[in-house]
């Protein structure tokens, strides 16, 4: 299962949102965790991409 983590920043007159998230890596029992910076309203979007 994987975790999420979100936080908010601001730039300016842009408001974004740091999001992070623990994807396990192919048939292994490790994981890695994938970083990105999106407006608000794609975070819940990206998040729930595989």
């Amino acid at each position: 299962m994987a975790k999420k983590s979100v936080a908010t920043l601001q730039t300016g007159s842009k408001k974004l949102t740091k999001a992070i998230k623990m994807v396990k890596k192919g048939d292994n029992t490790s994981y890695s965790f994938v970083e990105a910076i999106v407006p608000p309203d794609v975070a819940e979007q990206w998040l729930s991409k595989q």
